[in-house]
C-alpha cells in the first residue's frame, strides 16, 4: 500500500462518528470516483467505524489515500488488538454482520497485526473522474 495520507480525519467516540467519516469521505472524494464507489465506500467505512466504536478503545482515526486505480481506506483506533471470531449464531441476529460485508464488497480488506487497525480498498478500471483518458 502507498505510504502518503491524503485525507486524516479524527472521529468523536460517539454514535455520530459513523456519519462524520461518511461525511468527510464524501466531502474529499466526491467527484474523483465513480458514485456507486463513493456508496460503497461510505458503506464500508460506516461499519468498520461503528466496530471501533463497539469494540475498540480511545481515539478514532479515519485515513484514506486514492491513486489511479484504488482507494484505500483505514480506521484506527486504541484498542489492544482485533479478534475476528466464528459466526456462531443464525441469519436472524441484528448486528454482528460488518466485517462480513466488508469482505463482500471491497477489493481486498484487511487488519495490522495485533492492532486495531483495519483497512479496505476498492479498486476500479479507468480513469478517476475528473482525469482525460489515457
Amino acid at each position: 500500500m502507498p505510504s502518503k495520507v491524503d485525507l486524516e480525519v479524527e472521529l468523536p467516540r460517539a454514535t455520530v462518528a459513523p456519519r462524520d467519516a461518511r461525511h468527510a469521505l464524501r466531502s474529499w472524494c466526491q467527484g474523483l470516483i465513480e458514485a456507486d464507489l463513493l456508496v460503497d465506500a461510505q458503506l464500508l467505512v460506516s461499519e468498520l467505524v461503528a466496530n471501533a466504536i463497539f469494540h475498540g478503545r480511545g481515539h478514532i482515526t479515519l485515513r484514506a489515500r486514492l491513486d489511479e486505480d484504488r482507494l484505500v481506506v483505514e480506521v484506527v483506533d486504541e484498542g489492544s488488538g482485533f479478534e475476528r471470531g466464528l459466526r456462531r449464531s443464525d441469519f436472524e441476529q441484528i448486528g454482528g454482520w460488518g466485517l462480513d460485508i466488508v469482505e463482500e464488497v471491497s477489493s481486498r480488506w484487511g487488519v495490522h497485526e495485533w492492532t486495531t487497525h483495519v483497512w479496505f480498498e476498492l479498486e476500479w478500471s479507468g480513469p478517476r473522474l475528473g482525469e482525460p483518458d489515457r
